[in-house]
């Protein structure tokens, strides 16, 4: 076994036996339903949870040790899962870790899912929730946050688009793990895990339906000025690697503050897999960093 470990030298060492293990393809058609009906077993923690409308519902969590009834600073939270599968539940205790540290209410969004639901509908999902929260009392809206990983970074970073082009408030950040900006991915680093081309272009089609990309893919948007502060991570193993640099790229371009941070040997969800390995708690540190340091100005 050892030496299997120590024949992956293009992975962290952290994470070298998670790649052990980790498949290059999660999702294909084939596979779908069974990873539907997994993620649909998982019960997660016991927040309180508000339904919006059939299909839509918010998962809420409130810091743990801290009090006072003052309007908090939030987070709106987007789960992943390729726009094909996953729920909120299973980001439960991430959500926690996120309220706690950040002392921020958390609202983790359940939207509906591709291809049933193709563009626009899981971002109108998105978009009702971070109008519900912005109108909760325990609120502070000029200290929104709106995030997610993979397909829920993509989400993320379309919901920024249809809320600046509304009369909405406006979030104070983007916060960007490994996001899913581009259709046109098809190919990335030799060594991924868990996504690959073949997975992107069966999660892109199924949410895309009949839409323009240019404007449903926020990795092919032009307009981008006038968009939040952002943060991306990504690990240079991932898929996402370089449409998520270059995305960062053209958002400084277009005159908004981003921070771009690579996890050099990390793959597509290593934060997920090995989340109690030294990386994946240092990408969660960079992240709260980065979050903190906004609400604070």
């Amino acid at each position: 076994m050892l030496s299997r470990v120590r024949s992956l030298p293009h992975f962290h060492p952290d994470l070298r036996v998670a790649a052990l293990v980790a498949p290059r393809r999660a999702v294909t058609p084939r596979t779908l339903g069974v990873l539907r009906s997994l993620t649909a077993r998982i019960k997660g923690a016991d927040p309180d949870i508000h339904v919006l409308e059939p299909g839509v519902a918010v998962r809420f969590f409130r810091p743990r040790t801290s009090a006072g009834d003052a309007p908090r600073p939030a987070l709106l939270w987007i789960h992943g899962g390729g726009y094909v599968f996953g729920r909120a539940a299973q980001d439960d205790a991430l959500c926690q870790r996120f309220a706690d540290r950040l002392g921020a209410v958390v609202a983790s969004v359940d939207y509906r899912l591709s291809p049933e639901y193709s563009y626009p509908i899981p971002v109108e999902d998105c978009l009702h929730a971070y109008r519900w929260l912005v109108h909760r009392e325990e609120v502070d809206p000029s200290k929104i946050v709106i995030g997610g990983a993979s397909a829920g970074g993509g989400l993320a970073a379309a919901l920024a688009f249809a809320i600046r082009d509304s009369d909405l408030t406006e979030p104070v950040f983007q916060l960007l793990v490994y996001p899913m900006l581009d259709d046109r991915t098809v190919s990335g680093p030799e060594h991924m895990r868990l996504w690959d081309g073949e997975c992107n272009r069966f999660g892109w089609a199924s949410f895309l339906g009949d839409a323009d990309a240019s404007i449903a893919a926020p990795g092919r948007r032009t307009d981008l000025a006038g968009l939040p502060p952002a943060w991306i991570g990504v690990g240079d193993n991932d898929l996402f690697a370089r449409e998520d640099r270059e995305y960062a790229d053209r958002l400084v371009e277009a005159g908004v503050p981003c921070e771009f941070h690579s996890v050099s040997g990390a793959f597509h969800g290593f934060d997920s897999v090995s989340s109690r390995s030294g990386v994946a708690r240092e990408f969660f540190d960079e992240q709260c960093a980065a979050v903190s340091k906004t609400l604070k100005t």
